[in-house]
């Protein structure tokens, strides 16, 4: 190995070594000049150049004479290695002994011209070009290894549909398999076949029976098996799904992400007390392949063409009798006329309860549909054990708390029928330190958004919600559903222990039936079809225990005394406001002040001077 200085060298020079002198012409000269220059920032850096063979040049510095900055001794070996054109690695494949070694032009171990017109590293970072989106049916990682139906090993039970057993693509089979689904539900046996099959369906079933994984499934296989080849124009879907709350559009978007995420589709939800520009922005950056939307936001979008419902193939209307009861069904028949006619189009209409009106809406908007009907007692009694306490107003919540505390139950959703309500229990239990969350109509969305993701995810302990989130909201895990007041309506009743025993899990209802809400019971066992049972709890769990103590103030804090005072506990004295325009009126010293005198206008006594 050779050390040189890289100073006070003039070409042309040559660098000596132990096996072979390499003299410096022509090209080799104007790069090792070059490869000064380099140096000249730092001339305390020394280097050696290891010749292994022609091809390889090894550069190593040293630093322990002087103390040298590591982010310049790494910025000088990428020099260097440019200049010797290092850059595309070591060329170990031919030995010195193979190439002819001498004084010739362009001979040594400095690369020839045409070999330094490589790419660097990068350079070729720069000119990759970002990965396509997959094409539809294709998985989200092509890498991997190609999944098919066989790996979903589902055994078959009598009574039961496989999902297997149904026409649906293996991308859509991997999202249900990545979810746990492996039976069909009743409803989904009945109508999965016709629907795959391009025919209408009027469906009759209660949250939680499993519609929504139904004609998402029909959604994504209708698409999947007619592919669209070619340039698309933004903001112009192929699928259309209409529910009537945010909450709803958000979870069937959920769900809608989990079971194509291997189809390559796009999914984009619209509703409003969100950010218009934002949902706007999703809707014009690319192709859409399904919308899920309310219809106010939805029509916001349409009248100011960002939105183009002219080619949509298929349309669903998610509880249609809620819409009708919240004065939705103007906008959703401009909605419906606004898609191609119902010849032409796939429909899929789904209803809580079956009144004239929505069999109206239903046959003048969809072709000779399958019809399925689910009763409600179905949903409420097969899979939720329902218990009703019988209580008073003021005992209330000692009951709630000592349920959700000797249970120790973690995750709870107690239903309330006005806002105030859901205010005062809510600091109640953050009182009694519970943690607990609202999720009500003054709630703003992204708040309500936020909060709803947090009990989800099992950071929030209990939520006390108004009937905002009784329709159509999945939460996993959810067991245990408090009604902290009966709701007037039987058919909100059927919604809210609907939060519980979904699709076949077994769940429990609390309700309580006070001096003012137990006038309810009747309509809801004639709903239901099946009478309540009511008890007396037990007495240990009408006594409330008094509330913790409240945490120390921290130090420089005012206590609600002091603060009206106005003398602080530490720190110096805040300063007294005064009032805009002076001094308090109440101690009489917001008079006008009386002129000042003027002293060359007036005599001894400060009497006015008169002109004479």
């Amino acid at each position: 190995m050779t050390t040189s200085r890289c100073l006070g060298v003039t070409p042309p020079f040559s660098i000596l070594g132990e096996h072979a002198q390499f003299p410096m012409y022509g090209e080799n000269q104007r790069r090792f000049s070059l490869l000064f220059k380099a140096c000249l920032p730092c001339p305390q850096i020394s280097y050696a150049l290891q010749f292994k063979d022609e091809a390889r040049i090894v550069p190593e510095f040293s630093d322990k004479k002087y103390k040298v900055r590591k982010d310049l001794i790494g910025k000088l070996i990428t020099r260097i290695r440019t200049l010797v054109g290092l850059a595309n690695g070591p060329d170990t494949s031919s030995s010195a002994a193979e190439k002819p070694a001498g004084p010739s032009h362009g001979s040594g171990p400095f690369p020839q011209p045409k070999a330094q017109t490589g790419n660097s590293p990068q350079k070729d970072r720069r000119r990759r070009k970002k990965a396509a989106p997959p094409e539809p049916g294709q998985t989200a990682a092509p890498d991997s290894p190609p999944w098919h139906r066989e790996l979903f090993d589902v055994p078959p039970a009598p009574g039961k549909i496989r999902f297997h057993d149904l026409d649906i693509p293996d991308v859509v089979l991997h999202g249900i398999a990545d979810i746990g689904f492996q039976y069909t539900t009743p409803i989904q046996a009945e109508i999965l076949p016709e629907c795959l099959s391009g025919r209408d369906a009027f469906g009759r079933a209660q949250t939680g029976t499993g519609k929504t994984a139904a004609f998402l499934i029909t959604i994504f296989t209708r698409l999947l098996n007619s592919p669209i080849r070619g340039k698309r124009s933004p903001g112009v879907p192929r699928a259309l799904v209409i529910a009537p709350t945010r909450e709803l559009v958000m979870q069937i978007a959920d769900e809608a992400h989990l079971l194509a995420k291997y189809t390559g589709l796009t999914i984009v939800s619209v509703f409003g007390g969100m950010d218009y520009e934002k949902q706007r922005r999703q809707l014009l950056s690319g192709h859409v392949d399904v919308v899920a939307a309310t219809p106010g936001r939805l029509l916001d979008f349409k009248r100011r063409k960002d939105l183009d419902l002219g080619k949509v193939e298929i349309l669903v209307i998610d509880e249609a009798d809620r819409m009708l009861d919240m004065g939705f069904i103007p906008d959703v028949r401009q909605i419906v006329y606004s898609t191609p006619p119902k010849d032409r189009r796939q429909t899929l209409f789904f209803s809580a309860t079956l009144t004239p009106d929505v069999t109206r809406l239903s046959s003048s908007w969809t072709r000779n549909p399958v019809s399925v009907e689910i009763e409600p007692e179905q949903v409420a009694v097969d899979t939720v054990s329902q218990r009703v306490y019988i209580v008073t107003t003021d005992e209330k919540f000692a009951l709630t708390y000592n349920i959700i505390t000797q249970q120790n139950l973690r995750q709870v959703l107690v239903f309330c029928n006005r806002r105030d309500e859901t205010r005062r229990l809510s600091e109640l239990l953050t009182r009694y330190q519970i943690d607990c969350a609202v999720l009500s109509g003054e709630v703003p969305q992204k708040k309500r958004v936020q909060t709803l993701d947090q009990f989800k995810a099992g950071k929030i302990r209990v939520l006390v919600a108004t009937d905002v989130a009784g329709r159509g909201i999945h939460i996993e895990g959810m067991d245990y559903v408090i009604n902290f007041t009966l709701p007037h309506d039987p058919e909100d009743y059927v919604h809210r222990i609907g939060r519980t025993g979904r699709a076949g899990s077994a769940g429990t209802a609390i309700s309580f039936a006070c001096e003012d809400d137990s006038f309810y019971i009747p309509a809801i066992e004639a709903f239901i079809g099946n009478p309540l049972t009511c008890t007396l709890p037990e007495e240990t769990w009408l006594v409330l225990p008094p509330p913790p103590p409240k945490p120390p103030r921290a130090p420089g804090t005012f206590s609600a005394g002091s603060a009206k005072a106005g003398a602080p506990e530490s720190g110096k004295p805040r300063r007294r406001r005064r009032p805009p325009g002076g001094s308090s009126q109440k101690d009489g010293r917001n008079r006008p002040r009386p002129p000042r005198s003027d002293p060359k206008r007036s005599g001894p006594s400060g009497q006015k001077k008169t002109d004479p």
